[in-house]
Order: C-alpha cells, then sequence, then structure tokens
C-alpha cells in the first residue's frame, strides 16, 4: 500500500525548534480548508482557530504568566513565530455530544499539522494546564461555550537538525477483534464467526 497520505503521515514528526519562517496567511487558509473537511456529525463545524504572530505571542505570554500567578511574560510563546490556537467551539446539538463536538476540532488541528508538515513547515501539539484558565481564555477571546485545546506551535524546519523521534507503532497491540458472543468461536486469522460445536 502507498500513497500520499500514507507517506506523509508516517514521515511526521513533531519539531521543537523551529526557525524564524513561517506560512502566510493565504497559504495557512488553503491548509485549514483543507484541514475542515474532516468526519464532522451534522456538520456542525464546532472548532475554529485563531493565528498568533508578532506581539500576539508576548500578550498570551503575559497570559499565561497570570494564569500561573506570576508577573511579566512568559517566553513559551515565542518558540515559534507562528501559534494557532485551536477552539472547540460548541453547537447546540441533541445529536452531536459535546464530546464528538471536541474530537471534530481535534480532528481538523491533527490534520493541519500533517498538512503543514507536508508543505515543508516544522509543527508541535503544545498544551498546558493554563488552556483552561480565565486569563488565557480571555486572551483569545473565547466565549462561554468554546475550549482552549492548544495550540500549534509552527516554523521553519531547521537545516541539518532533526525532529523528535517516536517507536514504531505495532498495530496487532492496539487492534483487536469484539469479543466472541456466548456459543460462538471467533476465528482471528480469517475474521469469521461460527457457532460452537454442541
Amino acid at each position: 500500500m502507498t500513497g500520499g497520505a500514507l507517506e506523509a503521515v508516517r514521515a511526521r514528526r513533531s519539531w521543537s525548534k523551529v526557525t524564524d519562517d513561517a506560512p502566510s496567511r493565504s497559504e495557512l487558509l488553503t491548509l485549514v480548508s483543507a484541514a475542515g473537511r474532516v468526519a464532522d456529525h451534522s456538520s456542525l463545524r464546532p472548532w475554529r482557530l485563531i493565528e498568533l504572530r508578532g506581539a500576539d505571542r508576548e500578550r498570551l505570554g503575559r497570559a499565561i504568566n497570570k494564569a500561573n500567578g506570576e508577573k511579566g511574560a512568559s517566553t513559551k510563546p515565542l518558540r515559534a513565530p507562528l501559534l494557532i490556537a485551536v477552539v472547540a467551539s460548541f453547537r447546540k446539538s441533541e445529536k452531536v455530544p459535546r464530546w464528538e463536538q471536541e474530537a471534530v476540532a481535534s480532528g481538523v488541528a491533527h490534520v493541519l499539522s500533517l498538512l503543514l508538515d507536508e508543505a515543508g513547515w516544522g509543527v508541535i501539539w503544545r498544551t498546558g494546564h493554563y488552556t483552561r484558565s480565565k486569563a488565557v481564555a480571555k486572551a483569545h477571546g473565547l466565549k462561554k461555550d468554546e475550549e482552549l485545546l492548544g495550540w500549534l506551535y509552527v516554523g521553519g524546519k531547521p537545516s541539518g537538525s532533526r525532529p523528535g523521534r517516536r517507536a514504531a507503532v505495532d498495530a496487532r497491540h492496539n487492534v483487536s477483534r469484539m469479543p466472541a458472543a456466548k456459543g460462538e468461536i471467533v476465528d482471528t486469522a480469517i475474521g469469521s464467526t461460527d457457532s460452537a460445536p454442541r
């Protein structure tokens, strides 16, 4: 099995250190438009993104320190030239619970990180306990029905630098069959279910 999506996912890594280069707003909008095609029950689009550049990052740094009960500004947001705040923007729905809407927002962020990586940008998804703080929520202009899921830190990939490495996934440990019903035997080799002999 080969293909662009498969290879892009296999090649993805988190980049904790990036250069000061960043995608333009136009490029970002193109990628976000594609990322927004994730599975979305009832097409609620329960998400939005906030781009932070320049002084925006310093304002976030002050909000983070305020959330931590500290003075001044945290330098964490300055680690990348572009931060993309991922926001779950919950919609009223009898069919789609909040957890499912949050999953959609997370899906958009993950797909966007893949697209950015494939486009040549270094990306890492950062979170922290302060994502749920009032100070940080206020700095982002969040509404009462919104929650911050973290930020994608985006920048150029340093030449000669290696991204973070992750051990290969042995899918056999993560994929299983549904337990057999009483009186049935599951053939795990071919995936068939037969009645047990009496």
